[in-house]
């Protein structure tokens, strides 16, 4: 195994099969961020979504998928003009690559509502040494969906992380009040059908725990675009209050809880999860000032 690579994994611990699996997955995610930084692709892409939560602000659970916005909108852009390089880097610490480009259609209804006709998908299959892998069950793949929108909302502000894992890169990414924005935002309107995703409540609790205020502009037109309010209308703490609330009393949390678990290394962190206690954070819920 590649010295960096195994000393990236005993950060975690690992015990079990999925707890290999995920520290693996992360760390393939942070070598493609390498690669991706390399290409340049920050700098016409920003990064998003519960991975960048873990990986750059320290969420305590895993996250599956790596998501990126345009910082303008471009219907032409290609992502897998950057997948070379994201091989290439892969390749160098020992893991060998596929990408498989996945018919954006087919994904409409298990994706965030605001990632919708306009997302760009490929997968990307990790085949890695045997020494690796011989925690995974056998004959698994390692995969990690690569997404982006090419036609985002573009009321979100960025900053610049310096880090320093598997080697000193730089990640362009969403400041934290956008992010939690689009959480919400992903909370309350996720297209996921008659499935409760947990990781979105967990998430939820993680900003409110850091008082991380939401960019009320960013949520709109996310909304907006969504079509889950008008352009006209206007957007108040009280009304995503209400929405939130409305959520919280329809949602199965024993479900929720079920979701999250195989992301996170102590269950304790649920133990107090109910309609009650999310429906009291929600009136914790805060905007950045005007």
């Amino acid at each position: 195994m590649n010295l960096v690579i195994e000393k990236m994994l005993e950060k975690y611990q690992p015990k079990t099969a999925i707890e290999y699996e995920n520290g693996l997955k992360e760390i393939i995610q942070q070598i493609a961020l390498l690669g991706l930084s390399r290409a340049k692709f920050f700098d016409k892409a920003a990064f998003y979504g519960g991975t960048a939560l873990r990986i750059l602000h320290g969420l305590q659970r895993f996250s599956e998928d790596l998501d990126f916005t345009l910082l303008n909108k471009n219907p032409d852009f290609k992502l897998n003009s950057y997948f070379s390089a994201v091989q290439t880097e892969l390749k160098a610490f020992g893991f060998e690559v596929q990408v498989e480009e996945i018919n954006k259609k087919s994904i409409l209804n298990i994706e965030s509502a605001f990632i919708k006709a306009d997302t760009k998908m490929h997968l990307l299959t990790i085949k890695s040494a045997e020494k690796i892998v011989k925690h995974i069950q056998h004959g698994q793949k390692l995969r990690i969906k690569f997404e982006i929108n090419v036609d985002p909302p573009l009321t979100f502000e960025t900053d610049i992380h310096s880090v320093l894992e598997p080697t000193l890169h730089t990640v362009k990414c969403l400041q934290l009040p956008d992010l939690f924005a689009g959480k919400i935002h992903a909370l309350l309107f996720r297209k996921w059908k008659h499935r409760i995703k947990g990781r979105d409540y967990y998430d939820f609790l993680w900003y409110l725990g850091r008082r991380i205020p939401i960019r009320l502009d960013y949520l709109k037109e996310n909304m907006v675009m969504g079509e889950m309010l008008k352009k006209e209308e206007p957007l108040t703490v009280p009304y995503i209050v209400k929405l939130l609330k409305n959520k919280f009393s329809i949602t199965d949390f024993e479900t929720a809880k079920i979701d999250v678990l195989p992301y996170i290394k102590d269950p304790r962190e649920l133990e107090l999860w109910s309609k009650e206690l999310f429906t009291e954070m929600a009136d914790r819920v805060t905007v950045i000032p005007s």
